[in-house]
C-alpha cells in the first residue's frame, strides 16, 4: 500500500466521521464538509491504486 492509498483511506474515514457527526447534531455545514472530505479521500485512494497498478505493470509483475 502506497502513501496515497493510506492517506486517502484516512481522509475517507475522517470525512465519514464528520458527515455522521453533522447528521447527529443537525449541522448541515459539517455534514457537507464531511461528504467533501470523504469524496476527496476516495479520489486520493483511487489515485494511489492507479499508481500502484502502473508500478506493477512497469516492473512486469
Amino acid at each position: 500500500m502506497n502513501k496515497d492509498q493510506t492517506k486517502g483511506h484516512i481522509e475517507e474515514v475522517k470525512g465519514k466521521v464528520k458527515e455522521i457527526a453533522g447528521k447527529v447534531v443537525g449541522d448541515e455545514e459539517l455534514e457537507a464538509k464531511g461528504t467533501v472530505q470523504n469524496i476527496g479521500g476516495k479520489a486520493q485512494a483511487k489515485y494511489g491504486d492507479v499508481k500502484a497498478d502502473l508500478k506493477k505493470a512497469v516492473q512486469g509483475k
